[in-house]
């Protein structure tokens, strides 16, 4: 059928016109059945591959940016913990101060009061003892000198005495 001879260089129109006209008809077909759906899957492929990068780009930005966020609230964290270790710390050391400040308050209070009462009961012994020093004397002095002094000038000289007692380091 497909006989080319060199015989008399003649070409042959119709055998060229039929290799030309497969040719043609084996092309389209080629591109219908086989060149669209590989360029498709290419496209695919390559669309797949883009938004796989441009994925990857978003969630490596996302991470980064929520990297950067973590690392701010942790700082913020750390100053607002230092803050608070720091007020309490001033609390504690205002408490503390105040407490001690109470104490000594309460203990000079304690010793003013203490120190009064022992001055009141001093003065309420050295009254009871000038009136029983001062009946003593009069029953041992009533009894001894029973008509040389009347009530009232041995209370008087008893007195005066009893007086004289009172002061510390003097002279009798």
């Amino acid at each position: 059928m497909f006989t080319f001879s060199v015989v008399g260089a003649q070409l042959y129109y119709g055998d060229m016109l039929y290799i030309m006209v497969s040719f043609l008809i084996l092309m389209w077909l080629i591109k219908v059945l086989a060149w669209k759906p590989i360029t498709k899957m290419m496209k695919d492929r390559s669309d797949k591959i883009a938004n796989d990068i441009d994925s990857a780009e978003k969630s490596k930005a996302d991470a980064s940016k929520l990297a950067s966020q973590r690392q701010a609230e942790l700082a913020n964290t750390r100053q607002e913990a230092t803050g608070i270790i720091n007020d309490a710390k001033q609390t504690g050391q205002k408490q503390h101060d105040q407490i001690i400040e109470d104490a000594h308050n309460d203990a000079a209070n304690m010793k003013i009061a203490a120190e009064k009462d022992i001055e009141q009961q001093r003065q309420e012994a050295l009254a009871n003892s000038k009136k029983d020093v001062a009946s003593l004397s009069i029953d041992i002095a009533s009894k001894i000198i029973t008509k040389e002094l009347n009530a009232d000038d041995q209370k008087a000289l008893i007195d005066s005495y009893i007086e004289g007692l009172g002061k510390p380091n003097e002279s009798r």
